[in-house]
C-alpha cells in the first residue's frame, strides 16, 4: 500500500470526482469497486484512522467511518485482539479531541461506530464504555456529546436492529435496564438544573393562590398547591447553549421511554420536569419577550423555545401509549393528565387580546398535533381507567377538548379532533350496551356536552356560518375515492349519526328544523321563474342574491346528506315509537324531489350558470339520495300498510314514482340520471309494494326500455334500470302467500322484458366473426357488451332469492345463454369478448347452476375444456396481456364452482380438471415471475381438495373402528403428490400475497381434514415442507409472515414430535453450510424440546436468527483462519 499521506490525497481526488456533476456513471461504478477493494483490505482502517484525524473533507471522513461500520459489524469476529483495542482506545479519543469541530453529521456516525463496539464487546472487553457515557454526560463542556452518545446507544443497544444472537440480544437489554435508574436521575438532575439557573422567580414572584388563575377548573385538582404554582412560574429565557442541551436530553427520555417499562424509576420530580419544558410550547408571552430580548443576548428564538415544547409532549406521548399500567403507576398517571390538562387550559383560555383561535395559530404545528395526539391517546387507552375516579372532572375535560377541537386552525387539526369525539362517542355506546340499567344516569351526565358537539358540528358544515373556511376546501381532486370537501362532510356526519344514536330525540328536533329553512329557500325558487324564448330561467340576477342562493343550495346539499345518514334511527325496534318524525321526513323528501322533477330545475338557466347549474342539479340528486337512505324504514312501512292498507302509502311510492320518472331519460345529467335510477333500485328490492308494476309511471318506464327506437341510457343507468324492472317481476312479494304471488304472469312479463333486453344479442350468429360477416365486427362487440353487462347484472342480483324467482329467470334467459354457448368458440381469439362472455357464466354458474339443469351444466364445462387447449391457454397468458390472464382467471374461476358442488354430478369432471391445472396451466406460469393466474389456480386446487377429499382418501367407518385410527386407502396417489409439490414450489418464489394464501389453505386443509396428519403427508412431504419453511425465514425473504410460518412449522411438527426432534432436527443442523460443528451444536442445545406453541415457536425464531448470526460471524473471518 501507499504511504498514508499519498492514499489520502489520492482518496479526496477520487471522492471530490466522484460527486462531481460532470462524472459519468460509468466512472463513479469504477471508483465505487475501488473505494470497495480498498475497505475489504486487512489493515485498512489504519489508513482509515489516519485520514480522520488528517482530512477537512467530508466525503473522505464519511467513507472512513463506513469502513469502520463494516468492520465492526461484519468482520469483527477476525480482527486480531490488538487491534480491537487500538481501534477502542483510538476513536473515542478522536471524538473528545474534535467534537467541537467536526460537522454534526459526521460527529454522529462517529459516536454510532463507537456505539457499534459497545454493542459488541461491552462490558467483557470494553467495560468503560457505559461509564464513559455517564462521566461525558456528568463534565459540563461534554454533556452535550454525552446525550448524544446515550440517545445512539438506547437506538442501538435496546431494540438492536443488526444480527446479534439472542443470548446477547437478551443480555444486553439486561444491561441496559440496570443503568435505567442512573441515566434518568442524570437527565432529570440536567433538565432541573438549566430550568432552574434560567428561572425567573426571584424577579417576579408567583401569583398567590388566591388570584385569578386558581379558581381555574384544574388547579384545584392538581395534588398540592405547589404544583400549581411551578406550572404558573414566568417561563426562563434560556440561552443557545442551555436550549440545546435540554432538547438532547428530551430526545433521550423519549427514546428511553419507548422501551423501558412504566415503574418507579419515572420519578415524580422527572414528570413535572417534563411538563415544565411541555408549557414552553404553548406560551406565547415568553416567546414574545425572547423575540424583544433577542437581538442584545444570546437567546433562543420562538421557533426554537416551541421545539422544546414538542419533544417533551413527545416524551408524555411515549409513556401514554403504554396501555399496560402497574398499579404503582396510576397516580403518576393521574398527575400527569391533570399536568396536561392544565395546559390544555392555558392554550383554550380566552381573554381579550387573544382568542383561541389566534392563540392556537400562533403555536408551533408540530406542538398542536402533539396535543392532539396526547388527547387521542387519552380518550382511547386510558379514559376508562381514570373515568371511575371521582376527583376527575370528564364533563370540564370534555368542555376543554370542545373549545380546542372548535378553534383549530387547520382543517387536518379540526379533523383529527373529529376522530376524538369519534372515539369517545364509541367509548359511551359500548359503556351503555354494557350497563343498560345506568343508561339514564350516563347519558344525563354527558348530554349537555352532546348537544353542544352536535350543534357546533352541524354549524361547521354550513356556509351560512362557516363560509371562509368551507370555500378553502378542494372539492376537484380526489383522494383516496373523495374529495377534501366529501372527506369534510363524511367526518362531520359520522360525529352526527353518533349523536344521534345516543340522544336520538336531541339530534332530531336539532337538525330538522335547520333543513326546514333550507328547504323553504328551495322550494321558493318557483316564483321565480320566468319563461324566456329558449325555455325556462331562474330570475335572479343580482351578485349578492346568486351567492346567498349558493351558499343556501349547499346547505341544503349536506343537510339532506345529513338527514338521509340517520335513516337507520328511525327501523327496527323503534319503527313505532319514532314514526311520525320519520314520516315527516319522508313526506318532505318526496314533496322535495317531485318539486324539482316537476319544474325542471335540472335544465333551468341561471344567471351565474358554471355556479348555480351544478347546485341545483345537487340539490335534486341529494334528495333523491336521501329519500332512497329511507328505503329500509319505508319497508318496514310497507309491512305494516299492508296489514291496514293505508292509502298514505300508496300515495308515498306513486309520488316518488311521478318524481323519478321523468329523470329516466337520456336528456337528464348523469349524477341526476343515476340517483333516480339507485332510487327506483332501491323501491324494487327493499321496498317491494305490490302496487308497484301497476302505477302508471312504472308502466311508462317499462316502455322506454324495451321500445327499441327508443335512445339507450348510459350503461350504468341502463343496467340500473334493467335491474329494478326485472326484480319488479321476479321478487316475492312480503307478506303474501305463494298463491298470492301471481307468478305465471308476471313470468310471461319477464320473459317478454328479457326477450325485448337481449333482441339484437339473440340474432348474432356464430359467423358474425368470419371475413364474410354482413355487420362490423366493433358494432357486434358492442352489442354483446351492452346486452351481456345487463343480463349478467340481473343474474347476478337474484342469485340468493327463492327458487321460484330464480327458476322464472333462468326461462327467460334461457335461449340467450343457448346462443352465448353458441357464440363462444366463434370469439375465442378476441379475449375482450371471451372475458365478457365467461364473467356471464360465471355468474350463471354461481346463481343459477341448479335451474340450468345437469346436462346443460355438463355441456358448458365440456365445451370450455376443449376451447381451452395448452396451446389457448399459452395464447391468452403470454401474449394478450392482462386481457388474456383475466380470461383464464375467470375459467378458473368458473371450475372452482364447479369442484365445490356437492352430490355427484359434477364428479367425472375431476379428473380432466385436475390434469388441465397440473398438465396445462401450471408448466405455462410455474417458473413466470408475474402473479397472475397463479391466486386462482392454488384456489381451484385448494377447492378441489377441501371438496373433494374423498376422491384422494376413501375411509370407511369399518376401516376405522377396526385399526382404532383411520389409515384411509389413497386413491389417485399421483395427482395428489403433484398438487402438494405446486404447493412447495410456490413457497419459493418470491410473491408475498401467494406465500400468504397458499400457507392458509395448507393450514386450513390441516384444520378440516387433517391434511399434516395423512400417512402421505407424513411420510413423503412433511420435513420437505418444514425445511423449505424454515430455509424461508433463515432468508428473510418474506419476514412480514414470520408468525403465520412459526406457526404452520408448529403445525407441521407436531404431527411427529419425536421424529422432529429425533431426526429433523439434527439433519436440519447437519446440512446447514456456513456453521462449524460447535457452533451446530449449540443451535441443537439452544432449542428446547418444549411441546407448547409459544415456547415452539420462540425456539424456531431462536434458531433462525442465530443460524444467521453465526454465519454472518463466519464470513467476518480472514481467509485462512484455523477454528479450533
Amino acid at each position: 500500500m501507499a504511504s498514508e499521506e499519498a492514499s489520502l490525497r489520492a482518496l479526496e481526488s477520487l471522492m471530490t470526482e466522484f460527486f462531481h456533476d460532470c462524472t459519468t456513471n460509468e466512472r463513479k461504478r469504477e471508483i465505487e469497486e475501488l473505494l470497495n477493494n480498498f475497505a475489504q483490505q486487512i489493515g485498512a482502517w489504519r489508513f482509515c484512522l489516519y485520514f480522520l484525524s488528517s482530512t477537512r473533507n467530508d466525503y473522505v471522513m464519511m467513507y472512513s467511518l463506513t469502513v469502520f461500520e463494516n468492520l465492526i459489524n461484519k468482520m469483527w469476529l477476525g480482527v486480531p485482539s490488538q487491534d480491537k483495542m487500538e481501534i477502542r482506545s483510538c476513536l473515542p479519543k478522536l471524538l473528545l479531541a474534535h467534537h467541537k469541530t467536526l460537522p454534526y453529521f459526521i460527529r454522529n456516525k462517529l459516536c454510532k461506530v463507537i456505539v457499534d463496539i459497545g454493542r459488541q464487546d461491552w462490558p467483557m472487553f470494553y467495560h468503560d464504555f457505559f461509564t464513559n457515557i455517564l462521566q461525558l454526560i456528568q463534565s459540563p463542556v461534554t454533556t452535550p456529546l454525552g446525550l448524544i452518545m446515550l440517545k445512539t446507544t438506547s437506538e442501538e443497544l435496546a431494540c438492536p436492529r443488526e444480527d446479534l444472537s439472542v443470548a446477547r440480544k437478551e443480555e444486553l437489554r439486561k444491561l441496559l435496564l440496570d443503568q435505567v435508574q442512573t441515566v434518568l436521575g442524570l437527565l432529570t438532575g440536567i433538565l432541573e438544573t438549566v430550568w432552574d439557573k434560567h428561572s425567573v422567580t426571584a424577579a417576579t414572584p408567583p401569583p398567590s393562590p388566591t388570584s385569578g388563575d386558581s379558581g381555574d377548573l384544574l388547579s384545584n385538582l392538581l395534588q398540592s398547591p405547589s404544583s400549581a404554582k411551578l406550572l404558573n412560574q414566568p417561563i426562563p429565557i434560556l440561552d443557545v447553549e442551555s436550549e440545546y442541551i435540554c432538547s438532547l436530553a428530551l430526545e433521550c427520555l423519549a427514546h428511553l421511554f419507548s422501551w423501558i417499562p412504566l415503574s418507579a424509576s419515572i420519578t415524580p420530580s422527572l414528570l413535572t420536569t417534563i411538563f415544565h419544558f411541555a408549557r414552553f410550547g404553548c406560551d406565547i408571552r415568553a416567546r414574545k419577550m425572547a423575540s424583544v430580548n433577542g437581538s442584545s443576548q444570546n437567546c433562543v428564538s420562538g421557533q426554537e423555545r416551541g421545539r422544546l415544547g414538542v419533544l417533551a409532549m413527545s416524551c408524555i406521548n411515549e409513556l401514554m401509549s403504554k396501555n399496560c399500567v402497574p398499579m404503582e403507576f396510576e397516580e403518576y398517571l393521574l398527575r400527569m393528565f391533570q399536568q396536561t390538562f392544565y395546559l390544555l387550559q392555558k392554550i383554550t383560555k380566552d381573554n381579550n387580546a387573544h382568542t383561541v383561535k389566534s392563540r392556537l395559530e400562533e403555536l408551533d404545528e408540530s406542538y398542536i398535533e402533539k396535543f392532539t395526539d396526547f388527547l387521542r391517546l387519552f380518550v382511547s387507552v386510558h379514559l376508562r381507567r381514570i373515568e371511575s375516579y371521582s376527583q376527575f372532572p370528564v364533563v370540564e375535560f370534555l368542555t376543554l377538548l370542545f373549545k380546542y377541537t372548535f378553534h383549530q386552525p387547520t382543517h387536518e387539526g379540526y379533523f383529527s379532533c373529529l376522530d376524538i369525539w369519534t372515539l369517545f362517542l364509541d367509548y359511551l355506546t359500548s359503556k351503555i350496551k354494557s350497563r343498560l340499567g345506568d343508561k339514564e344516569a350516563v347519558l344525563n351526565r354527558y348530554e349537555d356536552a352532546l348537544v353542544l358537539l352536535l350543534t357546533e358540528v352541524l354549524n361547521r358544515i354550513q356556509f351560512r356560518y362557516n363560509q371562509a373556511q368551507l370555500e378553502e376546501l378542494d372539492d376537484e381532486t380526489l383522494d383516496d375515492d373523495q374529495t377534501e370537501w366529501q372527506r369534510y362532510l363524511r367526518q362531520s356526519l359520522e360525529v352526527v349519526a353518533k349523536v344521534m344514536e345516543l340522544l336520538p330525540t336531541h339530534a332530531f328536533s336539532t337538525l330538522f328544523p335547520v333543513l326546514q329553512d333550507n328547504l323553504e329557500v328551495y322550494l321558493g325558487l318557483q316564483q321565480f321563474i320566468v319563461t324566456s324564448g329558449s325555455g325556462h330561467r331562474l330570475n335572479i340576477t343580482a351578485e349578492n342574491d346568486c351567492r346567498r342562493l349558493h351558499c343556501s343550495l349547499r346547505d341544503l346539499s349536506s343537510l339532506l346528506q345529513a338527514v338521509g345518514r340517520l335513516a337507520e334511527y328511525f327501523i327496527g325496534d323503534v319503527f313505532a315509537a319514532r314514526f311520525s318524525d320519520a314520516l315527516t321526513v319522508v313526506e318532505r323528501l318526496v314533496k322535495v324531489t317531485l318539486y324539482g322533477s316537476q319544474i325542471k330545475l335540472y335544465n333551468i338557466e341561471t344567471a351565474v350558470p358554471s355556479v348555480l347549474k351544478p347546485d341545483l342539479i345537487d340539490v335534486h340528486a341529494q334528495s333523491l339520495a336521501a329519500l332512497q337512505a329511507y328505503s329500509h324504514w319505508l319497508a318496514q312501512y310497507c309491512s305494516e300498510a299492508h296489514r291496514q292498507n293505508t292509502q298514505q302509502f300508496v300515495t308515498l311510492i306513486s309520488t316518488t314514482m311521478d318524481a323519478v320518472t321523468p329523470l329516466i331519460s337520456t336528456k337528464v345529467q348523469d349524477k341526476l340520471l343515476l340517483s333516480a335510477c339507485h332510487l327506483l333500485v332501491s323501491l324494487a328490492t327493499t321496498v317491494r309494494p305490490v302496487f308497484l308494476i301497476s302505477i302508471p309511471a312504472v308502466q311508462k318506464v317499462f316502455n322506454r326500455i324495451t321500445d327499441a327506437s327508443a335512445q339507450r341510457l348510459v350503461n350504468k343507468a341502463q343496467v340500473l334500470v334493467c335491474r329494478a324492472l326485472s326484480n319488479i317481476l321476479l321478487l316475492p312479494w312480503p307478506n303474501l302467500p305463494e298463491n298470492e304471488q301471481q307468478w305465471p304472469v308476471r313470468s310471461i312479463n319477464h320473459a317478454s322484458l328479457i326477450s325485448a333486453l337481449s333482441r339484437d344479442y339473440r340474432n348474432l350468429k356464430p359467423s358474425a366473426v368470419a371475413p364474410q360477416r354482413k355487420m362490423p365486427l366493433d358494432d357486434t362487440k358492442v352489442i354483446i357488451h351492452q346486452t351481456l353487462s345487463v343480463l349478467e347484472d340481473i343474474v347476478e342480483n337474484i342469485s340468493g332469492e327463492s327458487t321460484k324467482s330464480r327458476q322464472i329467470c333462468y326461462q327467460s334467459l334461457q335461449e340467450s345463454v343457448q346462443v352465448s354457448l353458441a357464440l363462444f368458440p366463434a370469439f375465442i381469439h378476441q379475449s375482450d369478448v371471451t372475458d365478457e362472455m365467461l364473467s356471464f357464466f360465471l355468474t350463471l354458474f354461481r346463481g343459477l347452476r341448479v335451474q340450468m339443469g345437469v346436462p346443460f351444466t355438463e355441456q358448458i364445462i365440456q365445451t370450455f375444456l376443449n376451447m381451452f387447449t395448452r396451446e389457448q391457454l399459452a395464447e391468452s397468458i403470454l401474449h394478450e396481456g392482462s386481457t388474456g390472464c383475466r380470461v383464464v382467471e375467470k375459467f378458473l374461476k368458473i371450475l372452482q364452482v364447479v369442484v365445490q358442488e356437492p352430490g355427484q354430478v359434477f364428479k367425472p369432471f375431476l379428473p380432466s380438471i385436475i390434469a388441465l391445472c397440473m398438465e396445462q396451466v401450471y408448466p405455462i406460469i410455474a417458473e413466470r415471475p408475474s402473479p397472475d393466474v397463479k391466486a386462482e389456480l392454488f384456489e381451484l386446487l385448494f377447492r378441489t381438495l377441501h371438496h373433494n377429499w374423498r376422491y384422494f382418501f376413501k375411509s370407511t367407518v369399518l376401516a376405522s373402528v377396526q385399526r382404532g385410527i383411520a389409515e384411509e386407502q389413497m386413491e389417485n396417489e399421483p395427482q395428489f403428490s403433484a398438487i402438494m409439490q405446486a404447493f412447495g414450489q410456490s413457497f419459493l418464489q418470491p410473491d408475498i400475497h401467494l406465500f400468504k394464501q397458499n400457507l392458509f389453505y395448507l393450514e386450513t386443509l390441516n384444520t378440516k381434514q387433517k391434511l399434516y396428519h395423512k400417512k402421505i403427508f407424513r411420510t413423503a412431504m412433511l420435513f420437505q415442507f418444514v425445511n423449505v419453511l424454515l430455509q424461508v425465514l433463515v432468508h428473510k425473504s418474506h419476514d412480514l409472515l414470520q408468525e403465520e410460518i412459526g406457526i404452520a412449522i408448529y403445525n407441521m411438527a407436531s404431527v411427529d414430535f419425536d421424529g422432529f426432534f429425533a431426526a429433523f432436527l439434527p439433519e436440519f443442523l447437519t446440512s446447514c453450510d456456513g456453521v462449524d460443528a460447535n457452533q451446530k451444536s449449540v443451535l441443537g442445545r439452544n432449542f428446547k424440546m418444549d411441546r407448547d406453541l409459544p415456547s415452539f415457536t420462540q425456539n424456531v425464531h431462536r434458531l433462525v436468527n442465530d443460524l444467521r448470526y453465526y454465519r454472518l460471524c463466519n464470513d467476518s473471518l480472514p481467509p485462512g483462519t484455523v477454528k479450533l
